[in-house]
Protein backbone atom coordinates (compact mmCIF):
# COMPACT_ATOMS: atom_id res chain seq x y z
CA UNK A 1 0.00 0.00 0.00
CA UNK A 2 1.57 3.44 -0.91
CA UNK A 3 1.77 5.64 1.29
CA UNK A 4 -0.15 9.58 0.14
CA UNK A 5 2.09 11.53 -1.41
CA UNK A 6 1.10 14.47 0.71
CA UNK A 7 3.60 14.30 3.48
CA UNK A 8 5.54 17.12 4.72
CA UNK A 9 8.06 15.28 6.32
CA UNK A 10 9.03 11.56 6.35
CA UNK A 11 7.93 11.09 9.95
CA UNK A 12 4.34 12.71 9.36
CA UNK A 13 4.01 10.06 6.04
CA UNK A 14 2.94 6.89 8.63
CA UNK A 15 0.70 8.91 10.58
CA UNK A 16 -0.73 10.39 7.44
CA UNK A 17 -1.28 7.22 6.03
CA UNK A 18 -3.57 5.81 9.32
CA UNK A 19 -5.49 8.54 8.50
CA UNK A 20 -6.37 7.98 5.22
CA UNK A 21 -6.66 4.35 6.13
CA UNK A 22 -9.07 5.15 8.63
CA UNK A 23 -11.38 7.13 6.39
CA UNK A 24 -11.09 3.88 4.09
CA UNK A 25 -12.28 1.61 6.31
CA UNK A 26 -14.87 3.64 8.41
CA UNK A 27 -16.27 6.26 5.65
CA UNK A 28 -17.62 9.59 6.69
CA UNK A 29 -15.85 10.89 9.55
CA UNK A 30 -15.50 14.12 11.63
CA UNK A 31 -11.57 14.72 13.15
CA UNK A 32 -13.11 14.31 16.61
CA UNK A 33 -13.84 10.38 15.41
CA UNK A 34 -10.56 10.13 13.81
CA UNK A 35 -8.48 11.47 16.67
CA UNK A 36 -10.39 9.13 19.36
CA UNK A 37 -10.24 5.88 16.65
CA UNK A 38 -6.14 7.11 15.83
CA UNK A 39 -5.23 7.89 19.65
CA UNK A 40 -3.97 11.40 17.81
CA UNK A 41 -4.59 14.72 19.39
CA UNK A 42 -7.79 17.00 17.53
CA UNK A 43 -4.68 19.14 16.32
CA UNK A 44 -2.58 16.48 14.78
CA UNK A 45 -5.66 14.86 12.87
CA UNK A 46 -6.29 18.73 11.54
CA UNK A 47 -2.82 19.22 10.29
CA UNK A 48 -3.43 15.96 8.57
CA UNK A 49 -6.49 16.65 7.21
CA UNK A 50 -5.53 19.99 6.05
CA UNK A 51 -2.56 18.22 3.87
CA UNK A 52 -4.84 15.64 2.38
CA UNK A 53 -7.29 18.39 1.25
CA UNK A 54 -5.05 20.22 0.04
CA UNK A 55 -4.05 17.16 -2.20
CA UNK A 56 -7.24 16.45 -3.44
CA UNK A 57 -7.23 13.15 -1.35
CA UNK A 58 -10.47 14.12 0.55
CA UNK A 59 -12.98 16.24 0.68
CA UNK A 60 -15.09 18.01 3.34
CA UNK A 61 -19.23 17.40 3.71
CA UNK A 62 -21.96 18.17 5.75
CA UNK A 63 -22.66 15.72 8.15
CA UNK A 64 -26.18 13.36 7.77
CA UNK A 65 -28.27 13.74 10.62
CA UNK A 66 -30.39 10.82 11.18
CA UNK A 67 -33.53 11.82 13.37
CA UNK A 68 -34.32 15.02 15.18
CA UNK A 69 -31.45 18.13 14.39
CA UNK A 70 -29.32 19.17 17.20
CA UNK A 71 -28.76 22.72 17.81
CA UNK A 72 -26.27 24.88 15.83
CA UNK A 73 -24.44 23.79 12.55
CA UNK A 74 -23.36 20.17 11.88
CA UNK A 75 -19.52 19.18 12.12
CA UNK A 76 -17.86 18.50 9.08
CA UNK A 77 -17.31 15.04 7.86
CA UNK A 78 -14.45 13.80 5.87
CA UNK A 79 -14.10 11.60 2.93
CA UNK A 80 -12.13 10.11 0.47
CA UNK A 81 -12.51 11.02 -3.04
CA UNK A 82 -11.16 8.87 -5.92
CA UNK A 83 -8.00 10.38 -5.93
CA UNK A 84 -7.49 9.34 -2.63
CA UNK A 85 -8.72 5.78 -3.00
CA UNK A 86 -6.07 5.56 -5.82
CA UNK A 87 -3.19 5.81 -3.67
CA UNK A 88 -3.75 2.12 -2.81
CA UNK A 89 -2.36 -0.44 -4.29
CA UNK A 90 -4.75 -3.03 -4.89
CA UNK A 91 -2.66 -6.13 -4.29
CA UNK A 92 -5.45 -7.53 -1.97
CA UNK A 93 -7.66 -7.24 -4.64
CA UNK A 94 -5.21 -9.38 -6.99
CA UNK A 95 -4.86 -11.96 -4.27
CA UNK A 96 -8.73 -12.38 -3.92
CA UNK A 97 -9.24 -11.96 -7.14
CA UNK A 98 -6.80 -14.91 -8.17
CA UNK A 99 -8.23 -17.09 -5.32
CA UNK A 100 -12.22 -16.52 -6.87
CA UNK A 101 -10.89 -17.96 -10.56
CA UNK A 102 -9.58 -20.92 -8.55
CA UNK A 103 -12.36 -21.45 -6.81
CA UNK A 104 -14.68 -21.19 -10.15
CA UNK A 105 -12.50 -23.42 -12.07
CA UNK A 106 -12.73 -26.23 -9.33
CA UNK A 107 -15.99 -25.83 -7.85
CA UNK A 108 -18.38 -23.38 -10.70
CA UNK A 109 -20.40 -20.71 -10.20
CA UNK A 110 -22.07 -22.26 -7.43
CA UNK A 111 -18.88 -21.98 -5.56
CA UNK A 112 -18.39 -18.34 -5.92
CA UNK A 113 -21.55 -17.69 -4.97
CA UNK A 114 -21.91 -19.95 -1.81
CA UNK A 115 -18.56 -17.89 -0.61
CA UNK A 116 -20.03 -14.76 -1.70
CA UNK A 117 -23.02 -15.07 0.71
CA UNK A 118 -20.65 -16.71 3.45
CA UNK A 119 -18.39 -13.37 4.12
CA UNK A 120 -21.63 -11.52 4.31
CA UNK A 121 -22.50 -13.83 7.33
CA UNK A 122 -21.01 -11.84 9.99
CA UNK A 123 -22.43 -8.17 8.45
CA UNK A 124 -25.95 -10.18 8.11
CA UNK A 125 -25.90 -11.21 12.07
CA UNK A 126 -24.78 -7.64 12.91
CA UNK A 127 -27.27 -5.79 11.10
CA UNK A 128 -29.72 -8.18 11.92
CA UNK A 129 -29.74 -7.20 15.84
CA UNK A 130 -29.64 -3.54 14.95
CA UNK A 131 -32.73 -3.65 13.12
CA UNK A 132 -34.45 -5.66 15.55
CA UNK A 133 -37.79 -4.56 16.71
CA UNK A 134 -37.83 -1.42 14.12
CA UNK A 135 -41.14 -1.36 12.43
CA UNK A 136 -41.21 1.34 10.13
CA UNK A 137 -39.87 0.52 6.82
CA UNK A 138 -38.48 3.60 6.32
CA UNK A 139 -36.39 3.87 9.32
CA UNK A 140 -34.82 0.16 8.44
CA UNK A 141 -33.53 1.37 5.45
CA UNK A 142 -31.86 4.19 7.57
CA UNK A 143 -30.74 1.99 10.02
CA UNK A 144 -29.27 0.08 7.09
CA UNK A 145 -27.45 2.79 5.68
CA UNK A 146 -26.10 4.13 9.11
CA UNK A 147 -24.50 0.64 9.89
CA UNK A 148 -23.27 0.51 6.16
CA UNK A 149 -21.45 3.66 6.95
CA UNK A 150 -19.57 1.84 10.09
CA UNK A 151 -18.28 -0.35 8.03
CA UNK A 152 -17.13 1.89 5.43
CA UNK A 153 -19.27 1.97 2.98
CA UNK A 154 -19.87 5.46 2.82
CA UNK A 155 -24.26 4.88 2.68
CA UNK A 156 -27.15 7.18 2.35
CA UNK A 157 -30.51 6.77 2.32
CA UNK A 158 -33.33 9.19 0.54
CA UNK A 159 -37.00 8.98 -0.09
CA UNK A 160 -39.47 8.79 -2.75
CA UNK A 161 -42.39 8.20 -3.90
CA UNK A 162 -41.93 4.33 -5.00
CA UNK A 163 -40.02 4.16 -1.64
CA UNK A 164 -36.37 4.62 -0.78
CA UNK A 165 -33.33 4.62 -2.87
CA UNK A 166 -29.77 3.93 -1.33
CA UNK A 167 -26.52 5.36 -2.22
CA UNK A 168 -23.09 3.52 -1.70
CA UNK A 169 -20.15 5.72 -2.17
CA UNK A 170 -17.57 3.63 -1.64
CA UNK A 171 -16.92 -0.55 -2.20
CA UNK A 172 -14.12 -2.25 -0.66
CA UNK A 173 -14.09 -5.22 -3.01
CA UNK A 174 -15.26 -3.14 -6.38
CA UNK A 175 -12.28 -4.11 -7.82
CA UNK A 176 -12.91 -7.53 -8.04
CA UNK A 177 -16.95 -7.24 -8.05
CA UNK A 178 -15.45 -6.11 -11.57
CA UNK A 179 -15.12 -9.73 -12.67
CA UNK A 180 -16.88 -11.66 -10.39
CA UNK A 181 -20.33 -9.65 -10.13
CA UNK A 182 -21.82 -12.43 -7.47
CA UNK A 183 -20.18 -10.29 -4.87
CA UNK A 184 -22.68 -7.83 -5.89
CA UNK A 185 -25.17 -10.31 -6.43
CA UNK A 186 -25.07 -11.35 -2.81
CA UNK A 187 -24.97 -7.84 -1.35
CA UNK A 188 -28.42 -7.19 -2.98
CA UNK A 189 -29.98 -10.78 -1.82
CA UNK A 190 -28.77 -9.73 2.11
CA UNK A 191 -30.63 -5.85 1.23
CA UNK A 192 -33.98 -8.01 0.22
CA UNK A 193 -33.82 -10.15 3.20
CA UNK A 194 -33.04 -7.96 5.69
CA UNK A 195 -35.73 -5.30 4.45
CA UNK A 196 -38.41 -8.00 3.06
CA UNK A 197 -38.59 -6.59 0.16
CA UNK A 198 -37.60 -7.37 -3.43
CA UNK A 199 -34.71 -4.56 -4.43
CA UNK A 200 -33.53 -3.89 -7.41
CA UNK A 201 -29.35 -2.38 -7.84
CA UNK A 202 -29.39 0.11 -10.40
CA UNK A 203 -25.63 1.18 -10.76
CA UNK A 204 -22.97 -0.20 -9.22
CA UNK A 205 -18.78 1.00 -8.64
CA UNK A 206 -17.73 -1.85 -9.64
CA UNK A 207 -19.07 -1.69 -13.23
CA UNK A 208 -18.18 2.20 -13.75
CA UNK A 209 -20.68 3.90 -11.91
CA UNK A 210 -19.40 6.44 -9.26
CA UNK A 211 -21.47 4.91 -6.63
CA UNK A 212 -23.77 1.67 -5.76
CA UNK A 213 -27.04 2.79 -5.89
CA UNK A 214 -30.32 0.32 -4.91
CA UNK A 215 -33.74 1.05 -5.14
CA UNK A 216 -35.41 -0.24 -2.10
CA UNK A 217 -38.99 -0.55 -2.55
CA UNK A 218 -41.81 0.03 0.22
CA UNK A 219 -42.17 -3.40 1.90
CA UNK A 220 -46.32 -4.52 1.97
CA UNK A 221 -47.87 -4.80 5.27
CA UNK A 222 -50.43 -7.53 6.05
CA UNK A 223 -52.79 -5.67 5.13
CA UNK A 224 -51.75 -5.87 1.49
CA UNK A 225 -50.44 -9.02 1.34
CA UNK A 226 -54.11 -10.45 2.79
CA UNK A 227 -56.34 -7.64 -0.01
Amino acid sequence: MRVPEVASSTDDAPTRLRVAQCLLSHGASTAAQLAERLDLTPAAVRRHLDALLEQGLIEPREQRIVGQRRRGRPARVFVLTDSGRDQFEHSYDALAAEALRYLHQTGGDDAVKAFARHRLGALEERYRAVLEGVESFEERARILAQALTDDGYAASVSSSPAGEQMCQHHCPVAHVAGEFPQLCEAETELFADLLGTHVQRLATIAHGDGVCTTHLPQAPTPERVSS
